[in-house]
């Protein structure tokens, strides 16, 4: 039976997955009043560049004062190059483990309910060195895939969900001694269960804007809670199979070996790069006499916040704010008034908290994850204030 969900059955599926519309402000975190001044940081990358190198784009976390920055800063990563994709002529194909085989166009997906949230998320590759800069937060606008599922028919021994974009490459795959060359489009699969979660989107706007080639025109995945790996872009093929998809991206890359005390001995599990780990960073630091605002992000998988903590010089954990405008995908904003600053030397540190009670790891804590994959690690920023 084909059916398309109403507005009011997607919005309450929304709801039961606590899931908060797009209606967050793009108001300034912290516009510098007279006399207010930035404090540099002294441990960032000296050689940091945000303008495009083979298509990827940094995001200078030093700059962040908005909750929906310009959609040019959010991040771009991507192995294949960027394809150019007519968006006139593009089609989604669904196949594999359906009743009925469907293709769209971009006409066809904005025809369906529009939903909008926020959502941001960071490359799984980002890390503390680089200063993070694989990260961004935007308002997409789209239709429910589970919505898509739904209208196919999805056969009882459908597992699994390959999500195939446009932009393909040459690649030297070996197994049982053997190497072959072959082409392979850039692929991600999900779980029929995560497939079909409400808030997951195949998103063709961002920020009001029609999606730029750089991310993904004419439409695109977006995973809210997930790495941005998940997210595929240049979106050109669903197809649902009963076993696992093992591409590249997904079983020989973008894998995560981390090792679990037991005992006396260490038991090393791999895993393929899925839900955002827990992580928050100081991104910002103004001074206005002897007052210093300090200003950051966390993101998560979507699991609510307990607290945001914020160390001073390896001093106690003090409680920072967290911005209104924050929703469940979104990054948090969060802000902290450190008083009475004294000149020289210090370090800064923020540490968040879900409601489970995990607690984001030091560095330290981190010492058996061998892979540069998840990088959630608490990030010690240095300033000098003259």
């Amino acid at each position: 039976m084909h059916h398309t969900a109403t507005r009011r059955e997607l919005l309450r599926g929304l709801f039961a997955a606590g899931l908060v519309l797009a209606e967050g402000s793009s108001r300034s975190l912290s516009a510098l009043a007279d006399g207010e001044e930035v404090v540099p940081f002294t441990d960032f990358p000296k050689d940091f560049n945000v303008a495009p190198r083979s298509g990827v784009r940094y995001f200078d976390t030093r700059t962040l004062e908005s909750f929906l920055p310009p959609s040019e800063q959010f991040f771009t990563v991507q192995h294949y190059g960027q394809p150019t994709v007519d968006s006139g002529t593009h089609r989604l194909h669904v196949t594999g483990l359906v009743n009925r085989s469907i293709e769209l166009s971009l006409a066809d997906l904005k025809k369906r309910p529009r939903l909008e949230q926020v959502v941001g998320f960071e490359c799984s590759g980002n890390n503390n060195a680089r200063g993070n800069p694989l990260v961004g937060n935007a308002r997409w606008a789209g239709t429910s895939l589970a919505s898509i599922l739904k209208d196919c028919g999805v056969k009882s021994l459908a597992r699994e969900v390959v999500f195939f974009g446009a932009d393909k490459g040459t690649e030297e795959v070996s197994h049982g001694g053997s190497t072959q060359k072959v082409e392979q489009r850039f692929g991600r699969s999900l779980s029929l269960e995560d497939a079909s979660r409400p808030e997951v989107l195949l998103a063709y706007e961002m920020n009001g804007e029609p999606l730029s080639q750089a991310q993904g025109s004419p439409f695109r995945l977006i995973v809210p809670g997930w790495y941005g790996v998940a997210n595929v872009k240049w979106l050109e093929q669903i197809h649902l199979q009963d076993s696992r998809f093992m591409g590249k991206f997904m079983a020989r890359e973008y894998v995560t070996l981390r090792g679990h005390k037991q005992n006396s001995d260490v038991v090393w599990n791999e895993t393929s790069v899925s839900r955002m780990q827990l992580k928050s960073m100081v991104a910002r630091v103004t001074r206005s006499g002897s007052s210093c605002k300090v200003a950051g992000f966390v993101l998560t998988d979507g699991t609510p916040l307990k607290a945001v903590e914020v160390s001073i010089d390896n001093g106690p954990w003090k409680p920072a704010t967290l911005a209104k405008s924050n929703t469940a995908y979104s990054w948090k904003l969060f802000s902290f008034q450190w008083q009475d600053v004294k000149p020289g030397e210090h370090t800064l540190v923020s540490r968040a908290t879900d409601v489970h009670g995990n607690v984001q790891p030091s560095e330290a804590e981190l010492e058996l994850k061998k892979t540069r994959w998840e990088n959630n690690g608490q990030y010690v920023r240095t300033v000098v204030v003259s």
